[in-house]
C-alpha cells in the first residue's frame, strides 16, 4: 500500500531520526558524518520537528518510509528508508514540497551523491552553485540546486 503523507509530530522524532541515519548510511557510505547518532536524534527531537515544517511518509504498518523537511524556501531534508527507494515515494515528497512552496525551492546536496543530483534534475531543479565543501559540517563538496516554477 502507498504510504500516507502527513505532518510530523514530536512523537515521530525518533522514527524520523532512524530513517535519516539508515538512509545516510546507505546512500552516503563514504561521506563523513559530522554528528553522532545521539546528536542526530537530539537534533530531530529539539530542532527539526519543533522548528521546521516536517512531513513524513507513513507505511501501512505505521513505520516511517520517508521524510521531508522544509525550512522557508529551502528543501532542507529529503530522506527515504532504503527499502522504499525506487518506488515513487521521493517523487511524491518533492511534489508535496513544490505544492507547499509554489514560488520556488532550493536545496544543497553532496556532489558525490550523483543519484540525488539526477533525481532533483528530473524534478526541474537546476544547478546554481558548487562549493568545495568548506562551508558544510562534513567538509564535502556540494551543489546548490534551485527550482523555479
Amino acid at each position: 500500500m502507498t504510504p500516507v503523507l502527513r505532518r510530523a509530530s514530536a512523537a515521530d522524532a525518533e522514527a524520523l531520526a532512524d530513517v535519516w541515519l539508515r538512509s545516510y548510511a546507505a546512500a552516503l557510505p563514504d561521506v563523513r558524518r559530522a554528528h553522532t547518532d545521539s546528536e542526530v536524534r537530539d537534533w530531530f527531537r529539539h530542532v527539526v520537528v519543533e522548528r521546521h515544517e516536517t512531513w513524513l511518509a507513513e507505511a501501512e504498518d505505521g513505520s516511517v518510509a520517508g521524510l521531508l523537511v522544509l525550512d522557508g524556501p529551502e528543501l532542507d531534508q529529503l530522506y527515504l528508508a532504503p527499502e522504499w527507494r525506487g518506488q515513487g515515494l521521493g517523487d511524491r515528497l518533492v511534489t508535496l514540497a513544490k505544492s507547499r512552496r509554489p514560488s520556488g525551492l532550493s536545496l544543497w546536496t553532496f556532489r558525490v551523491n550523483a543519484p540525488a543530483c539526477r533525481f532533483y534534475a528530473r524534478h526541474g531543479f537546476v544547478e546554481a552553485e558548487r562549493t568545495d565543501g568548506s562551508r558544510n559540517e562534513e567538509k564535502e563538496p556540494d551543489v546548490r540546486m534551485t527550482w523555479t516554477p
